[in-house]
């Protein structure tokens, strides 16, 4: 930091990420105490030691520098800010920089947050709840009160055992004890059962736990109004939910069926991606908040499918990390383990962008991945490019060749739309730009670096 970005922070003033605090004696040291702990568990900050609340330089000795280093590390769990100096108007600025660290820190056993320019305890109830978001309680992990060995399908630890030994080689005799599997998969601890071990292998999950459904709809149009055409409310164990989930969309979507030159047998391809389905079915099971009231739901409509979770993505992740690389951060660790020992899941961060590249595949628009009401939902949406819809808008050979390119390509170019249909470069434009006026093609780029793409 040079000596002008100082004099420029000076002058901000204090807020949300800056405070000031002058030379902090020994009994300052709760107040400057607390402030850390607020940066570590709020946001970013930065405590500038030697400047007054009125934004004078005062100074400070670089002795306090060891002194913040103590009061820091006396915080539970420790923190470890960066400390440097600065020397302006002769006197000695100390900078201290505090990154947030995803954990819950107090200082004398209570833990704070920054407000604007306030350091405020955490209520009790915020405790609880900032230690859920941080992955220092998981809801899968505690024991299921009441919950014991009778409330297990013992079959269905049986049939896991037999899948995960195909799927994923995992090694325990089939002979095994349902305790003793239990244990194994740290679903039991010490005679008592976790909330995952009941989701996972109960035989009446929702007797612990009402909300543990998936409820699927087929709704008349577009609209989520009655009445329904179909509505299922599946309960029992969530693994069994996921193939009961996926087969009501199967039984709800249609299968287009045609036969291809030189081809004896009928060619079939459903409306929508299964694999893709099932996989936004699995992690709307997988990854839900247990601890919220509602259900994940399927909502299956005229023109596109819609499979909402519960509550919000694990933090850091958001809605735009879906679309790129990022890494997998389980809500429900001890699901997602045996999840993925059945090949549920992989564990590799890649099954939305698994979702998006079969639907292209497909060729339907992407999907859509949105927070609505607070959770997570993904829409499948139909291609609005029907045979009936294109031939109402005359188009020509070459252009319904150039569609039929983009459903299986992300974009094209006037050079390549020349090349598929072999004609010149004035036409293809005309001809392109054509499909843009008519809102079946949109242009990304400017100048030679124009593309073109679906407008969905």
């Amino acid at each position: 930091m040079t000596k002008q970005q100082l004099l420029s922070l000076i002058k901000q003033g204090e807020g949300q990420n800056l405070e000031f605090q002058e030379r902090p004696k020994e009994k300052d040291k709760e107040g400057i105490g607390k402030t850390i702990c607020a940066f570590a568990n709020t946001n970013n900050g930065v405590i500038l030691v030697g400047v007054s609340d009125d934004h004078k330089i005062v100074g400070t000795s670089k002795k306090t520098e060891s002194q913040i280093a103590n009061v820091a590390h006396s915080c539970k769990p420790s923190i470890y800010p960066d400390i440097f100096h600065l020397d302006i108007e002769e006197k000695t600025i100390l900078i201290v920089k505090i990154k947030k660290t995803g954990n819950i820190h107090s200082h004398k056993n209570i833990a704070y947050k920054r407000v604007g320019t306030h350091d405020m305890p955490l209520s009790p109830e915020e405790v609880m709840e900032f230690a859920k978001a941080t992955g220092e309680i998981r809801f899968d992990h505690n024991i299921c009160k009441g919950a014991s060995l009778e409330d297990v399908d013992k079959a269905k630890v049986k049939w896991f055992l037999k899948k995960a030994t195909k799927e994923r080689n995992f090694d325990v005799d089939p002979d095994t004890s349902t305790k003793q599997v239990l244990e194994k998969l740290e679903l039991a601890k010490d005679g008592e059962l976790t909330n995952a071990a009941i989701l996972l292998f109960g035989k009446n999950p929702q007797r612990f736990f009402l909300q543990a459904e998936t409820r699927c709809a087929r709704f008349k149009g577009t609209k989520p109004i009655k009445p329904f055409i179909d509505m299922k409310v599946f309960g029992r164990n969530i693994i069994d939910q996921v193939n009961a989930a996926e087969d009501f969309v199967l039984r709800h979507t249609s299968m287009a069926a045609w036969v291809e030159p030189g081809k004896i047998e009928r060619q079939e391809k459903w409306e929508y991606p299964p694999d893709a389905i099932r996989e936004a079915i699995v992690n709307a099971i997988c990854h839900r908040d247990y601890e919220i009231s509602s259900n994940v739901q399927v909502r299956i409509f005229d023109d596109r499918i819609e499979v909402w979770g519960c509550g919000p993505l694990p933090e850091p992740l958001t809605v735009e990390d879906l679309k790129g690389d990022h890494r997998s951060i389980l809500r429900n660790p001890l699901i997602g383990k045996c999840f993925f020992l059945i090949k549920f899941i992989e564990q590799w961060g890649t099954g939305t962008n698994d979702i998006i590249n079969m639907c292209l595949d497909w060729g339907l628009p992407e999907p859509l991945f949105e927070y609505i009401a607070g959770s997570l939902v993904v829409t499948f949406r139909k291609s609005k490019l029907t045979e009936e819809y294109l031939n109402a808008l005359i188009l020509n050979t070459r252009q319904k060749k150039a569609i039929e390119y983009l459903k299986k390509n992300k974009e094209i170019s006037n050079k390549v739309y020349r090349e598929i249909n072999n004609i010149g470069k004035a036409l293809a434009a005309d001809e392109l730009s054509d499909l843009v006026r008519k809102r079946i093609f949109k242009t990304i780029g400017k100048g030679r670096a124009t593309k073109y793409v679906l407008d969905d």
